[in-house]
C-alpha cells in the first residue's frame, strides 16, 4: 500500500476460493461439535480434566469457525469490494466470484452507509419505510456499472448575461473504487455537485444565440454548437471527478431555453429577425423580376416607355410583388398617355 498526496494507490487482491474454505470450515465445525459432545461424555465417565480440555478446545474451535464464516465474500459482476483491516486499507477485489479474505477485514461502501443512516433516521421517526428497505437491499459493494445522472434544469446566465434554463444528462461509472471510497465522502453526491458547477461555469462562457448576424459562422453559441459545448463540459467535468476515480463517458444537453422572464421578448426578437430576412428575400426577388420585365419589354420592342412611365411601372410592380395581400388589378381601357 502506498499513500501519496492524500490519495491511496489501489491494491488489487486475489484471495483464495471461498467454496473450498466453506466446505473445509463446515467439516471443521462438525469435528469440533463432535469433540464437544465427546468431552461431555468423558466428563460423565469421570475424566474431568480430559473432559475440560476437550470442551475448551471445542468451544474455541467453534468460535473460530464461526469467525471464519465472516471472511467469506461474494462479488457480483461489475462490482468491487474495498476492504480495510483495523482501520487501514487492506485491498480491493475487482473480479466477480466467491472468495475468502481475512475475517477481521471490513468492506466499505458510501452508498451502504448513506442508506443505513437514512434507515436509522427513518426508524427513529417511524416514517419513510422506503429508506428502511433501501438499507436492507444495499450491499457493501462499489458498483462499476455505467450510471446516468439526470442534472435537473437550472437557471444560469449565458455569455451575454441573459438568464437561461439548461439541463444535462451525464453517463458515468466508477473506474477506481478505492479512490471513490477513500478520496471523497460520497462519490454520488460529489459528481452531482460537480456537474452543477461545471454546467454553470461552461454555459456562462457562450451566448444562447447569435445577436450579430455578421458573426454567426465564427461565434459558438449554446443553441448552435451544442455538441462542441457538451464535449467541453465532459472534459471539464472529467478533470474535477478524477480524484474520485470516476470516468465520464458522455454528457448531453437535454434542455435549453430562455428563462421565463425574457422568453417572450426573445421570441419577438427571433420573429422580427425571421420577418426581416423573409422581406429582404422578397424584395431581392421582386427587384430582379421588375428589371427582367423592363429589359424584356425593351429588347423585344413590345412597348417603348419613357423614364417617367418606367418609374410608374416599377412602383406598381414592386407593390404587387412585395405586398402581403392579393392586389386588385385595374384595367385601363384608354391610352396610357
Amino acid at each position: 500500500m502506498k499513500q501519496t498526496s492524500g490519495t491511496i494507490e489501489e491494491k488489487v487482491l486475489r484471495p483464495i476460493n471461498g467454496v473450498a474454505i466453506l466446505i473445509l470450515n463446515i467439516i471443521v465445525l462438525v469435528v469440533f461439535c463432535f469433540l464437544f459432545g465427546f468431552g461431555i461424555f468423558q466428563g460423565v465417565q469421570g475424566h474431568d480434566v480430559l473432559a475440560g480440555v476437550m470442551i475448551v478446545i471445542a468451544v474455541v474451535g467453534v468460535i473460530g469457525s464461526c469467525i471464519c464464516f465472516s471472511g467469506l465474500k461474494a462479488v457480483r459482476p461489475n462490482e468491487a469490494l474495498v476492504l480495510t483491516l483495523f482501520g487501514k486499507y487492506y485491498g480491493t477485489i475487482r473480479e466477480s466470484g466467491f472468495y475468502f479474505v481475512n475475517p477481521f477485514s471490513e468492506s466499505n461502501s458510501p452508498v451502504y452507509e448513506k442508506a443505513r443512516g437514512a434507515a436509522i433516521k427513518a426508524a427513529k421517526e417511524k416514517t419513510n419505510q422506503e429508506s428502511v428497505y433501501a438499507s436492507v437491499s444495499a450491499r457493501k459493494r462499489v458498483s462499476l456499472k455505467s450510471n446516468t445522472l439526470k442534472n435537473e434544469k437550472q437557471k444560469v446566465n449565458d455569455g451575454m448575461g441573459n438568464p437561461i434554463v439548461i439541463g444535462t444528462n451525464v453517463i458515468w461509472r466508477v473506474e477506481n473504487p478505492t479512490k471513490a471510497v477513500f478520496n471523497v465522502e460520497d462519490y454520488i453526491e460529489f459528481i452531482s455537485i460537480q456537474t452543477d458547477s461545471t454546467v454553470r461555469n461552461i454555459a456562462r462562457l457562450y451566448p444562447y444565440d447569435v445577436i450579430d448576424e455578421d458573426n454567426d459562422e465564427s461565434e459558438k453559441t449554446l443553441r448552435g454548437s451544442v455538441q462542441e459545448i457538451a464535449d467541453r463540459m465532459e472534459s471539464a467535468l472529467q478533470e474535477k471527478v478524477e480524484t474520485a476515480g470516476i470516468v465520464i463517458e458522455d454528457v448531453k444537453i437535454t434542455n435549453l431555453a430562455y428563462s421565463e422572464e425574457i422568453a417572450a421578448a426573445m421570441l419577438q426578437r427571433q420573429q422580427a429577425t425571421a420577418i426581416i430576412a423573409a422581406r429582404q428575400k422578397i424584395v431581392d426577388g421582386a427587384v430582379g423580376m421588375v428589371k427582367m420585365a423592363i429589359d424584356k419589354l425593351g429588347d423585344e420592342e413590345i412597348v417603348l416607355l419613357d423614364e417617367e412611365r418606367k418609374a410608374a411601372m416599377v412602383s406598381n410592380l414592386l407593390v404587387v410583388l412585395c405586398s402581403g395581400k392579393d392586389t386588385q388589378p385595374i384595367v385601363n381601357s384608354g391610352s396610357i398617355y
